[in-house]
Order: structure tokens, then C-alpha cells, then sequence
């Protein structure tokens, strides 16, 4: 298997720009990788480092996207140098997407953006939630209709420790190889799940198809060993991009890491046709989303 990272060597958001290389391996599936562009730490902030941070009910501290904080134990004086430091890193992100795709500009929703100080490893999960698994990412509750799932980390660990990824093969090989297995698609179950508000909206077939490769990924312990795959070691002061819809990933093991999400529209990128709606569409032969809403 070809590697799936794109390595870039720039040290400051400042010196990226537009590369047609670089957009066409991001739309591929591809991680950009930046070992040398982190994100910086005041001493005050990175002596707030430690797991106990974070509200023991929350799986992550978060700032949503009208600022709010949420997740973090501490005092007020916490809460707001944590708001402060959260905010900061978020508008890094933007500024990094913007120079290196500026023709996603006006297309790009606000989500979430996240700190997680606890080890992925020590994480008690189901194996549907078990992100150690490789998977590519689907919302189970939250239908999204084609958006696409752009997400920038970058690894803030204290004392050096890496944050480990496998990543797997292109998402077209994952949709030929799980396809076949998938569950047929049901309108009345979908509009069904819509009225008990198990989700948010109507879930299209294209919806219910990437659960079914999320799940089918994840109950697969045999591909989860031998399917063709990379060892990514992200050290910390490194920075990494992806569409984790798309790039089959999963996390190892790490701590104290930072993530900024952002909502592509369906259709906004360069090449709408290597998005994971455009494989489906063209992979089952017909429209994978709106015939529903109108049936």
C-alpha cells in the first residue's frame, strides 16, 4: 500500500500555501502531516495539563461553537484561561485551512473544538465506540447528508510522548471490501428513527451506508489485523489534517491532544467526485441522498 501521509515540512502557519498536490491527496483520503508546526503552550497553561481536568462525566473538554466551555473541572479563573487558550487554537486551525484551501472559504461550518487530556489507552469502550479500531468516521444520530468531516489535530503532550495512529487503505478499497456485507437501506425504518428523534433528521442511504462501514470496519477483527496499513507516530509539536469520513484511521495511543472540527458542505470541495458521496453514488449506480425526503 502506498503511504497515505503527506509530510510538509512548514514550521509556521505563515508559510503555507495553496498546493494542488496537497488539496488532491487531502480529498484522496491522505493525512497532512506538519512535524515541525505545533501549537504553544504559556508555562500558566501547560501546568493545567493533567487528567483530572477534565469533568469526569465528559469524554472531552470542548468549546462549542457559540464559545461555550464545557467539560473542564476548575475554578473560574480555569474556565476562562482554558476558554482563552481553546479559542486560540481554534483560530490557528482556521487560519491553517484557510491558507492551505482557500477555495473551501464560505463553505465551512463551525464545530466543536476540543481538548483531550485523558490516554486513549486506558479508554473502556464497546467496540462500536472503540476508535483503537480502524474506522471512518459516521454519525449514528446526527445525519449529514454528504457534509464532510475536515478535522485538524495537533499533539500538545508535555513531556514529548507521541501520538500513535494506524491508517489504513484508500476509502474506495473500504467501500468495495464492506459494501457487499452492508445492510439494505429503509426508508420506513429511517423515517421511523426520525420521528422517536433517535436522530436529528432523516437519514439518508448515504448516511446509513457510511454506518455500515463504520461498523462493519470495527466488527471486523480479522481486517482490523490484516488489512494493509501504516504505523503513524505523531510526535508532540506536530499538527496533522484529515477528512475523517474518508481516512481510514485509527488512534492507538496518546495523550493531551487538541482538535478542531469543521463541516464542509457537500459538493465544496475540489473534487466533489473522490468525496465518499461521490464513490457511493457512482460505486451503487444511483442518488444516495434527497430521493428519501421527497418519498
Amino acid at each position: 500500500m502506498a503511504s497515505q501521509i503527506i509530510r510538509i515540512p512548514a514550521a509556521g502557519v505563515a508559510e503555507l500555501h495553496e498546493d494542488p498536490a496537497w488539496t488532491a491527496g487531502l480529498e484522496a483520503g491522505k493525512v497532512l502531516y506538519f512535524p515541525n508546526l505545533g501549537f504553544a503552550l504559556s508555562d500558566a497553561e501547560q501546568a493545567l495539563l493533567h487528567p483530572e481536568m477534565r469533568d469526569p462525566k465528559s469524554r472531552n473538554i470542548s468549546l462549542d461553537a457559540q464559545g461555550r466551555l464545557k467539560g473542564l473541572a476548575g475554578d473560574a479563573a480555569t474556565q476562562a484561561t482554558v476558554t482563552a487558550w481553546i479559542q486560540r487554537f481554534r483560530t490557528q486551525s482556521q487560519a491553517l485551512i484557510a491558507r492551505l484551501l482557500p477555495g473551501y472559504e464560505g463553505k465551512l461550518r463551525m464545530a466543536p473544538t476540543s481538548l483531550r487530556p485523558s490516554e486513549v489507552e486506558s479508554r473502556v469502550q464497546s467496540w462500536r465506540a472503540d476508535d483503537r479500531r480502524l474506522h471512518v468516521d459516521a454519525f449514528p444520530s446526527r445525519p449529514n447528508r454528504g457534509e464532510r468531516i475536515l478535522r485538524v489535530f495537533t499533539n500538545i503532550h508535555p513531556a514529548g510522548g507521541d501520538r500513535v495512529w494506524r491508517v489504513g487503505e484508500p476509502f474506495e478499497t473500504v467501500a468495495r471490501t464492506f459494501l457487499p456485507k452492508a445492510k439494505p437501506y429503509s426508508l420506513w425504518q429511517a423515517k421511523a428513527l426520525a420521528a422517536l428523534h433517535v436522530t436529528k433528521s432523516l437519514r439518508s442511504e448515504y448516511d446509513h451506508l457510511m454506518l455500515q462501514l463504520h461498523d462493519g470496519m470495527k466488527r471486523d477483527l480479522d481486517y482490523q489485523r490484516d488489512a494493509p496499513q501504516q504505523t503513524v507516530n505523531f510526535p508532540a509539536g506536530s499538527t496533522w489534517v484529515c477528512f475523517s469520513d474518508q481516512t481510514s484511521h485509527a488512534a492507538m495511543s496518546g495523550q493531551y491532544m487538541m482538535e478542531q472540527t469543521l463541516f464542509l458542505q457537500a459538493g465544496g470541495e475540489y473534487d466533489p467526485a473522490a468525496s465518499p458521496l461521490g464513490i457511493l453514488t457512482r460505486l451503487k449506480g444511483r442518488p444516495l441522498v434527497g430521493a428519501e425526503a421527497a418519498a
